[in-house]
């Protein structure tokens, strides 16, 4: 029954597709090259008006509860397919047939995908057919019990430890990765950790710029090389800094297009192994941000990072921007890799740790 919609929603396979809205660059010339490597100094206060303010990142701004905002925030997935779901079982009597399929295509359309909403609904026919679930609303409760099931990937917690922690993120530019950078470090600050950043993403019309910037915003040191330089060089200074400053957690920011998919693997190849040969084990942690407006493709761009570097954990952002929220559970259950933050707002406080009841309740919540 699916071949009717299926070419809508699956791109061609293994296209690194990167979303149409790009991180916003700003266009500056490039410094002169740090000869030492050392991180920048935040400048003074400049009287011209701060983008962090003005988007409501500043922090210590007035949070709601943390269940409630999440739930403000997943309005759109809310209002999206559960509304269109809470329309189908309104007034239904019993389960029939027709209701298993209306509800089988509403699911695929909002991006859970082919494969994961198959599987749910094998098992849920199944239930039926031995009348052990007759009551649409006992439907409702069943699908949402196994959305859950679905998002708890087994998975160690990220205990931060042993000094330093690297962290390598990566990701197609456009993303909003190098906002996820920021909003990590800043969360790690609040928790007390000393953070360092490593601007190795060096192609990118003023990335590097963008990432010092973020830094001075949030006071926390950031080690660049010129525009242009060798990211592995620059990762290679970064990771000497902070063994020499007892650094708690480094990130390292990476390029996300270079001139070809093959050269942009063999790169962040290249800067595993540097960060490898300076710390036994490292990166500790290997984070790919995924932005869920672009649905079926971030598995797409997932696939591929992950047989070049070996991902470990996934950041989806922009989710408050998006009605097709499905693609969490997609993403979870086609990948099996755990699902560390989500981004569902503008805030700095905006990436969230995620939890998948939490996230359940949130979208299935009334009103």
């Amino acid at each position: 029954m699916f071949k009717k919609w299926i070419k809508k929603i699956a791109g061609p396979e293994g296209e690194l597709k990167e979303p149409s809205s790009q991180e916003p660059v700003e266009q500056t010339e490039a410094e002169e090259p740090v000869i030492n490597s050392s991180a920048q100094e935040s400048p003074e206060p400049s009287d011209q008006s701060d983008p962090v303010q003005e988007k409501g990142m500043k922090a210590g701004t007035p949070r709601l509860g943390l269940f409630k905002r999440l739930k403000e925030q997943m309005g759109k997935t809310r209002g999206g397919f559960v509304r269109q779901m809470d329309q189908l079982l309104l007034g239904r009597q019993e389960i029939d047939p027709e209701l298993l399929d209306e509800l089988e295509e509403l699911l695929v359309m909002a991006d859970m995908g082919v494969t994961t909403v198959q599987d749910i609904f094998e098992k849920l026919r199944a239930e039926v057919k031995k009348k052990e679930l007759q009551d649409p609303l006992a439907l409702r409760e069943r699908l949402k019990e196994q959305i859950a099931d679905l998002l708890k990937v087994p998975s160690t917690q990220i205990t931060w430890t042993p000094n330093p922690f690297v962290v390598l993120v990566i990701g197609v530019n456009g993303v909003g990765k190098t906002t996820t950078i920021a909003k990590l470090a800043y969360r790690l600050k609040q928790e007390g950790k000393n953070v360092l950043l490593v601007a190795a993403d060096t192609f990118r019309a003023a990335a590097v710029e963008q990432l010092e910037t973020w830094g001075k915003r949030i006071h926390v040191p950031v080690i660049k090389h010129s525009a242009g330089s060798d990211p592995s060089a620059v990762t290679f200074d970064g990771i000497e800094a902070a063994i020499k400053r007892d650094v708690d957690v480094v990130i390292v920011d990476t390029a996300g297009r270079l001139h070809t998919k093959v050269n942009l693997m063999e790169e962040l190849k290249k800067i595993s192994r540097v960060i490898s040969k300076k710390i036994k084990e490292a990166p500790h942690e290997v984070l790919i941000v995924l932005d869920a407006t672009t649905g079926q493709n971030a598995i797409s761009q997932a696939n591929l990072f992950s047989e070049a570097v070996g991902v470990t954990g996934i950041v989806l952002t922009k989710l408050d921007g998006t009605a097709k929220g499905g693609i969490v559970v997609s993403i979870a259950d086609q990948m099996q890799i755990p699902i560390r933050f989500i981004g569902i707002g503008e805030k700095m406080e905006d990436l969230r740790q995620f939890d998948p009841e939490e996230f359940v309740e949130a979208i299935f919540a009334e009103g």
